[in-house]
């Protein structure tokens, strides 16, 4: 007998139809709240992700900027222009005494010495890039041989006006390329000023010195080799000179302009005084300021030159000094091998003295008078001495 009867889980035609069509629906609604949800997250994880790459980027970009090397000038480890920066430097003598004050160029220069002469005075060696760009440098002054042998060491340029009798007869074996005041083919290199007396008014520039370089033939290059003067301290990792004894105010013993350093906290620079003022550059009327100062001892003591009165400095050997910065102090020694040989500047521990990028001034300082310089460890101890 035939059974008519349905069975309960069979669905007809239209039942079936609604159910599918519900399927459908809840499947569309379902995708289109992945879409939604997944799909933004999507989204803002490769925002995420772009924004991290981003800043990964200018983090590498700001890295590079901090510790690639570059370009930079072997007198003071700055940047400096590609086309200079094998350029042969410039070394000029300056006169340092009242009557030349102030002096022109000071705070352009890279590296400058100061040395006793005769009299109690003091001269100074001022070296430039070869990128200088200047239209006043001086006062200028002569030479004496112990700033022959200096300027050597930086395979410079030596410019001067005069020279004692045994610079002169350095000067006369060739021992470095100089541009003389006193020769009449250098008549155009040096000029003369108005304001004040001979012999304190004799100036030259950047022009008129590359004018002479070429004139003479002078190679304008480094000779093959050359690597600098100086061991310059990474530019993200300056020299602090932690744990060593502070000096606030430093005093060379010279005399008669009675120069001294004092550190400011502000620019982290040692500004300098002499002749009981702040002594100021007169290219930009600011006061002379510089990131690195070395006491440089002479092996044996000084002299004079028999039947003058000229200093007889040595500058060969082994010796004793000071290096100052960060408002800090640390013995050192030096070694010079020869007359033209570079000098090594080495820290306590034996290794080459590591400098801060900037402006380095040498005082070379008689070893009779070494113990005569003074360090205050700060500016009250300076006032109150």
């Amino acid at each position: 007998m035939a059974n008519n009867k349905k069975p309960m889980n069979n669905l007809d035609n239209k039942q079936l139809g609604l159910l599918i069509g519900g399927v459908v629906v809840l499947v569309v609604i379902i995708v289109l709240l992945c879409v939604l949800i997944f799909g933004g997250k999507k989204e803002e994880t490769e925002e995420v992700q772009e924004t991290v790459a981003e800043e990964t980027t200018e983090e590498s970009v700001e890295e590079e900027e901090v510790t690639e090397e570059g370009d930079i000038s072997l007198l003071t480890g700055l940047p400096i222009d590609t086309e200079y920066v094998n350029k042969r430097p410039y070394a000029i003598m300056v006169e340092n005494t009242k009557p030349a004050l102030p002096q022109y160029g000071l705070n352009t220069a890279g590296v400058i010495y100061e040395a006793p002469m005769e009299g109690g005075l003091t001269r100074f060696m001022a070296l430039f890039d070869a990128n200088v760009d200047l239209e006043k440098i001086g006062n200028m002054r002569s030479a004496r041989p112990y700033f022959v042998y200096t300027a050597t060491e930086f395979d410079a340029i030596f410019a001067h006006i005069g020279q004692s009798v045994h610079a002169e007869n350095l000067l006369n074996t060739g021992i470095c390329d100089d541009l003389n005041g006193v020769k009449g083919d250098m008549a155009n290199t040096f000029y003369r000023t108005s304001d004040r007396k001979a012999p304190h008014n004799s100036y030259t520039s950047a022009e008129k010195l590359k004018e002479a370089v070429e004139k003479k033939g002078y190679r304008d290059t480094y000779k093959e080799g050359y690597t600098g003067h100086y061991v310059f301290a990474p530019a993200n990792e300056p020299v602090t000179l932690d744990g060593c004894d502070d000096a606030a105010v430093i005093v060379p013993y010279f005399y008669e302009n009675k120069p001294y350093f004092v550190y400011n906290e502000e620019t982290k620079t040692y500004d300098r005084f002499e002749y009981q003022s702040a002594e100021v550059d007169a290219v930009d009327g600011k006061q002379i300021s510089v990131t690195n100062i070395i006491f440089q001892s002479s092996e044996a003591p000084s002299g004079i030159y028999g039947g003058t009165q000229y200093v007889n400095f040595p500058l060969n050997g082994k010796g004793v000094g000071k290096y100052f910065t960060n408002g800090k102090v640390m013995d050192i020694t030096w070694e010079k091998a020869g007359d033209t040989e570079v000098t090594h500047y080495y820290d306590a521990n034996g290794e080459e003295l590591k400098i801060n990028r900037g402006q380095t001034w040498v005082c070379l300082i008689e070893l009779q008078h070494f113990e005569e310089n003074a360090i205050y460890a700060t500016k009250a101890d300076y006032e109150n001495r």
